[in-house]
């Protein structure tokens, strides 16, 4: 894969068993904040899974939508959208009823500064979500950054580790889930929270930033020396499959790949792949934020896509002069400033 078309077609594609999974589930599936990294792939990819299904269900994209191109793509795939500003809680009441609702919406890149948005957009919006959709079954997006770091060599903390938020964007991460878990007891709302950490495609994630330093002969640095990835097709999929997991009280699902990778090892494989030399700064710590979604993999089976494929893809991607999204995951930040 070498173009944004094929990547796009790629991250869209239906396995047997979410195309299986979707077809059991009554009604629409409205996908609020579609226009983030992931959003309008996923809708794209449910859209696919629907009409490979058979199904009459309408896949609805809710965003501002400041990118028309984005909107426009997304029609063109299926994808029913509506522009609203979540936080305007007229536009919001607006919103068409649905029985199924994937939020995505939220607030990370930019946190330090403007915690007040990220708190109002994480925290707060939350309730108002619950509230507005309490007949509904929601999978809830998070993150692993809710989690306490672990040793490396632990195999990360599974969903029974209690949280540990460093930082305000993390705490504003829990404050979602709480929330969340809140209207789930008071409404009987079924919810799944998925907590994800990373999701790659070529255009960002932590091999694209591993891949981009060594093309351009910058070092890489070391402090956080473990990470664990997840192809955002997988990603997508156990996100929409999630939909069939919810209760009430929620769910907690872990969401990644099943390997903790070393940092120095897939930059020196990526290295290699692209006929370059890599040098590194710092030493590894003997902690990492790690997530261990063992729990995932029981319920969806492991992620299609390996890592190997990953760093094969990225590494072409790189050197190919592929586009980047410019948008920095910050993996390696250990005091949660974002």
């Amino acid at each position: 894969m070498l173009t944004v078309t094929e990547l796009e077609a790629k991250l869209a594609e239906p396995s047997a068993q979410l195309v299986a999974d979707l077809a059991s589930l009554e009604g629409d599936i409205l996908v609020l904040g579609v226009g983030g990294k992931m959003g309008p792939s996923l809708a794209r990819l449910a859209a696919n899974a629907v009409r490979e299904g058979g199904g009459g269900n309408r896949i609805i994209g809710v965003s501002r939508f400041s990118n028309q191109e984005a909107r426009r793509e997304l029609e063109e795939a299926g994808v029913q959208t509506i522009s609203c500003d979540l936080l305007n809680d007229g536009e919001l009441q607006q919103l068409p009823e649905a029985p199924n609702v994937i939020y995505m919406a939220g607030n990370k890149f930019g946190t330090t500064g403007r915690e007040y948005f990220t708190w109002a957009m994480n925290s707060y919006l939350p309730g108002r979500v619950a509230e507005k959709y309490k007949q509904s079954r929601m999978v809830v997006f998070s993150s692993g950054n809710v989690y306490p770091f672990s040793p490396v060599g632990s195999g990360g903390v599974n969903e029974s580790v209690a949280p540990e938020p460093v930082g305000e964007y993390a705490q504003s991460c829990l404050g979602r889930e709480r929330v969340f878990e809140y209207f789930s007891h008071q409404n009987g709302t079924p919810m799944a929270i998925y907590r994800l950490n990373y999701a790659i495609d070529m255009r960002y994630g932590v091999l694209h930033e591993l891949a981009r330093s060594i093309h351009e002969d910058r070092p890489i640095h070391l402090a956080m020396g473990h990470a664990n990835i997840i192809w955002q097709g997988d990603a997508n999929e156990m996100a929409l499959r999630s939909l069939l997991h919810c209760s009430s009280p929620p769910e907690i699902i872990n969401i990644t790949g099943p390997e903790t990778m070393s940092i120095r090892w897939a930059a020196q494989e990526l290295a290699a792949r692209m006929g370059k030399e890599v040098t590194f700064t710092g030493t590894e710590s003997e902690t990492a934020l790690l997530n261990n979604a063992s729990k995932s993999h029981q319920l969806f089976g492991y992620p299609k896509v390996s890592l190997l494929q990953m760093l094969d893809w990225t590494a072409a991607w790189v050197q190919s002069g592929g586009e980047s999204w410019n948008k920095p995951t910050h993996f390696q930040e250990r005091k949660g400033k974002f």
